[in-house]
């Protein structure tokens, strides 16, 4: 049943494909108006769509009689086997008739024989005859029988083949099933394969997470090698300037700083002047400390720059102005003595905002001192104080308001030397003590272990 379907689609779509190639083909040539055989057109364009018409008649029976033997033999052989079985039972038929009527003889002989034995020797001979006829007849039986035989023969044959055809569609079908367990697999697999791509995608992300705060971390360490590199060329130069006189003013040193609100234009001006006066009177102090009593002008500040940090603060809002020196200068600077204005400054300004809030990390570092010797455990503390400093200035708080707890050596010595006596790891976090604002920041150190806060540089535990 299957392979007469395949084979019926297979004509099916074999005659449309044919059936639209010819049409195809005799459209471009009626378009194309080609001439063959000295044919019109129109003519030579019904001449291919019969040729195509012939091709598809010829094809589907090439196809039929490649694929069926019962069927190229019903073709060809059919009449020869119809008019064979025709003769046969013509035969038969007769020969029935003759053994009936010999039958009818032989009964009637039989009936006669009963009746009258005398005409016994009479009956006898045709009884005599009647067994010839009859062995006529059993003769011509048996060679309709080997006909039938035969016939059966084909009959078998043809049965056999109808068997084969079907062990092999239930081949195929169990191939189709093998092949539908092996689709469900192949799909199975496809599915543990996404799920392990997935997998590893995570575990990919992960690592590129990982990468990423570890460039972070390198980057910030960086800056920091950078910022603490300038300053150990500034400390370097000023060092060498110490070593060459007696310096009153290192250059950025602050004179005066601030925190002002101003309500009305007019008062930023009157801030920026008592600033100015205050760093004035700074410096006179630092450059000629036994003239603490004079009120001469001895710094220097580009109207430019008053008017530019007279606009900046005039908005409203809390600001913090800074004055420093924009050189370094020595104690008795000639042109001081001289009655001049020579000591240059810088005027900056920044809005006073909320850089941190109190609880705060600012930075923090893991150490074990079961592991870690003296230097090393003091060295991680230096450089956790450097980075909270660093991160602090990047956050825009001012560098020389930046606080670790008191200011006091002992106070960090005692904090190190309670770490040591703890002997377990610990987290150690700089944290902002109390909200800080731009204009600056005290930090306490604290150890820290399961989120609990040890102890710190405070008189008491941090909240």
């Amino acid at each position: 049943m299957t392979t007469g379907l395949v084979l019926i689609a297979a004509i099916l779509v074999l005659g449309g494909v044919i059936a639209t190639v010819g049409d195809r083909l005799g459209t471009k040539v009626g378009k194309a108006r080609l001439s063959l055989f000295n044919l019109r057109p129109r003519q030579t364009a019904t001449l291919i769509t019969i040729l195509t018409g012939s091709i598809i008649s010829a094809s589907t029976f090439a196809i039929l009689f490649t694929v069926s033997d019962q069927l190229r033999t019903g073709v060809f052989e059919l009449r020869e086997i119809q008019r064979d079985l025709s003769d046969a039972r013509q035969e038969l038929e007769e020969i029935t008739t003759e053994k009936e009527d010999i039958e009818d003889e032989l009964a009637s002989s039989r009936q006669e024989q009963i009746a009258a034995q005398r005409r016994l020797e009479e009956i006898n001979k045709s009884l005599q005859a009647s067994l010839e006829r009859q062995a006529q007849t059993e003769s011509a039986l048996n060679s309709t029988q080997e006909q039938l035989q035969q016939i059966q023969g084909r009959f078998q044959q043809a049965q056999s083949l109808l068997a084969a055809v079907s062990g092999q569609a239930i081949t195929l079908r169990s191939e189709i099933q093998q092949l539908q367990a092996d689709r469900q697999e192949l799909i199975r697999q496809r599915d543990e394969v996404r799920s392990q791509i997935a997998q590893r995608d995570q575990e990919i992300a992960q690592r590129d997470r990982a990468i990423t705060e570890r460039e972070e971390q390198l980057q910030l360490l960086e800056n920091q090698y950078v910022y603490l590199t300038q300053q150990v060329q500034t400390l370097e130069r000023e060092f060498q300037a110490l070593r060459q006189g007696n310096v009153a003013l290192l250059r950025g040193q602050p004179l005066a700083t601030g925190v002002v609100r101003i309500i009305t234009p007019d008062a930023a001006p009157q801030a920026i002047e008592q600033l100015l006066n205050q760093a004035n009177r700074l410096v006179l102090q630092r450059v000629l400390p036994g003239a603490s009593d004079l009120e001469e002008q001895v710094i220097q500040v580009t109207t430019t720059a008053v008017e530019q940090a007279v606009q900046q603060i005039a908005d409203g809002q809390d600001h913090v102005i800074r004055v420093q020196s924009a050189g370094n200068y020595v104690v008795g600077e000639p042109c001081v003595l001289a009655g001049r204005a020579c000591i240059g400054v810088d005027i900056t300004t920044a809005v006073n905002q909320l850089i941190f809030r109190q609880g705060d990390v600012v930075a923090s570092t893991a150490v074990n001192p079961s592991t870690m010797t003296d230097q090393e455990l003091a060295e991680r503390i230096l450089l956790l104080i450097a980075a909270a400093q660093f991160r602090a200035r990047q956050a825009g708080i001012l560098p020389d308001t930046i606080q670790i707890s008191d200011n006091r050596r002992e106070t960090a010595l005692e904090f190190i030397n309670r770490v040591k006596q703890h002997n377990q790891p610990v987290e150690i976090q700089a944290i902002a003590a109390a909200d800080a604002y731009t204009a600056g920041l005290q930090i306490e150190l604290a150890a820290v272990q399961n989120g609990q806060i040890l102890f710190s540089t405070q008189a008491g535990r941090l909240p």
